[in-house]
């Protein structure tokens, strides 16, 4: 348990240490968020010119971290895969949006998204060789080997697009998924055998995304952007895979694209002049 708190820890610290400079680099080279003004009201037009982009900081700490504590293995191989190639998806996103206002079409998203997806349940398969899902209140379900992939790359890609919906109101997406990271760092614990390694790297991460909240809360320093809201939530699902719960946790996102669209569509059509929700 030692090492779980130091790998909390000290990923908080790292985060807490660097994010003032990295939020100096981002408003030098210009990486403020870009809000359509056509759309939505006016509490979040005054997020136009937040530095943006800020997961990428989490996830290149996470990514250091892990390496210099040992803890890359067959169980943490892929959440880390996921982790990178879905933040480098992100982290382009975020920086045309910088750029152009614009960003990466959704099909293009999609594409990338399913490409890191297959080849992490691939992974995954190859590796453990997934027979079954444990769904709540039932237990162990038996499953074929390529529906468990189908299963596996549908919930990757709908968790990466949940999360990243959920990145609306500040410290929203930060503190549900630091809860969720928490959780899963439990059951890496709990399973039998323990998987010790993948709960370090839950724990580093739970304690990067408390270090983010630090600068997160409103009125917002930063913003994770895509780079963090797609790339940790491919990265949750993959780890409820690992752990064989991925109903459990990773479930909570997977309603929320179809969630989340109508919020948008919502807050779409509210008064330019709405007031914000009351917490």
């Amino acid at each position: 348990m030692i090492v779980i708190v130091q790998a909390l820890v000290l990923a908080f610290v790292c985060v807490f240490v660097l994010m003032p400079a990295y939020l100096r680099l981002l408003k030098y080279a210009g990486f403020g968020k870009r809000v359509r003004r056509e759309f939505g009201p006016e509490w979040h037009i005054v997020k136009e010119g937040t530095p943006t982009m800020g997961g990428l900081l989490l996830t290149g700490i996470v990514i250091a971290l892990a390496l210099l504590l040992d803890v890359v293995d067959a169980s943490t191989y892929a959440v880390l895969l996921a982790l990178l190639g879905v933040t480098l998806l992100g982290a382009f996103d975020d920086w045309l949006n910088a750029r152009t206002g614009d960003g990466i079409s959704a099909r293009q998203k999609l594409l990338w998204q399913t490409g890191v997806a297959i080849i992490s349940a691939i992974y995954l398969q190859q590796h453990f060789a997934f027979n079954s899902l444990v769904v709540p209140f039932v237990g162990e379900v038996p499953i074929a080997p390529i529906l468990w992939i189908v299963v596996a790359v549908v919930a990757i890609v709908a968790t990466s697009n949940g999360v990243n919906l959920t990145d609306g109101l500040d410290g929203l997406s930060g503190g549900t998924m630091t809860f969720a990271w928490i959780s899963y760092m439990v059951i890496a614990l709990l399973n039998a055998p323990g998987q010790v390694n993948l709960a370090i790297v839950c724990a580093l991460i739970a304690g990067a995304l408390v270090g983010f909240l630090w600068f997160n809360v409103h009125p917002a320093s930063v913003i994770i952007g895509d780079a963090g809201a797609l790339g940790f939530g491919a990265a949750l699902a993959v780890t409820g895979l690992v752990t064989g719960h991925v109903l459990l946790r990773g479930g909570d996102w997977l309603g929320d694209p179809a969630g989340g669209k109508r919020q948008a569509h919502r807050q779409a059509h509210l008064p330019v002049h709405a007031d914000p929700p009351s917490l």
